[in-house]
């Protein structure tokens, strides 16, 4: 979460409930769903998105207090978030229907997309390299660098971003490839704080320093990255290359 004052979507219907409130008994201005739904069903596909998405029911209905579903009017297309939830219904129906169910030798019972798969807890999708990107390009190196330890410890045990070694350092590569050096070696150095073994990082970070031309910094990359792996032909190769240089 963004935000420590944000209600989780449980504690919001907990809320809702003993406050006396609920949504209306009978469903109006459903488009997507069957008019013939039942309540309950519709309730719990409700409950489904709020959590895959992290959002409580105000995210798509407009109205009421953002606590309770007093006020709330759910039958409003006001909100753009109802109209874009729609279509995402049906993107998913058609890739389940039509677009999965042609595919040879398919797995059974058949994998099926859902929101969650997608959003894992986020009211927008995004991948941590996503995220850091934008960060870097609006705050610059130390927002993000704030922003990945932030995210870290709050939302690694939740599943939302990969937190991976390999995510990291293929943020650095397209860093990199756009011009963004600097962005690049300061995301792989922090990197190597959560993962000390690696000699990727430290092989990436010499490569790095080596188009820069700081031949120090890169023979001490390269020196690490052979200390971890003393098989890394790539490290061994490229110190050969800088020490028989003067």
């Amino acid at each position: 979460m963004r935000t420590s004052n944000r209600l989780s979507p449980v504690l919001a219907l907990l809320l809702a409930t003993a406050a006396g409130a609920a949504p209306p008994e009978k469903p109006k201005n459903l488009r997507y769903f069957p008019k013939t739904i039942a309540r309950d069903a519709l309730i719990q596909r409700m409950r489904e998105f709020s959590f895959a998405l992290g959002v409580r029911c105000q995210h798509c209905h407009a109205g009421g207090d953002g606590v309770s579903f007093d006020g709330v009017n759910f039958s409003s297309d006001a909100k753009p978030a109802k109209v874009t939830a729609r279509e995402m219904l049906r993107l998913v129906d058609t890739l389940n229907d039509k677009l999965l169910a042609r595919l040879p030798a398919r797995q059974q019972p058949p994998v099926k997309m859902e929101c969650v798969f997608c959003h894992r807890g986020l009211p927008v999708p995004r991948t941590l390299a996503t995220e850091l990107t934008a960060v870097l390009d609006k705050d610059g190196i130390p927002a993000a660098v704030a922003r990945y330890r932030v995210l870290r410890a709050k939302t690694m045990p939740l599943g939302r971003y990969n937190f991976d070694e390999w995510t990291m350092n293929e943020l650095a590569r397209s860093l990199a490839a756009a011009g963004k050096a600097d962005a690049a070696i300061a995301m792989l150095e922090l990197n190597a704080e959560f993962y000390p073994e690696s000699a990727d990082i430290d092989l990436q970070l010499a490569q790095l320093h080596r188009t820069r031309g700081e031949r120090a910094k890169a023979i001490a990359r390269y020196r690490a990255a052979i200390a971890k792996d003393p098989k890394l032909e790539m490290a061994r190769k490229g110190l050969e290359e800088l020490e028989g240089t003067p």
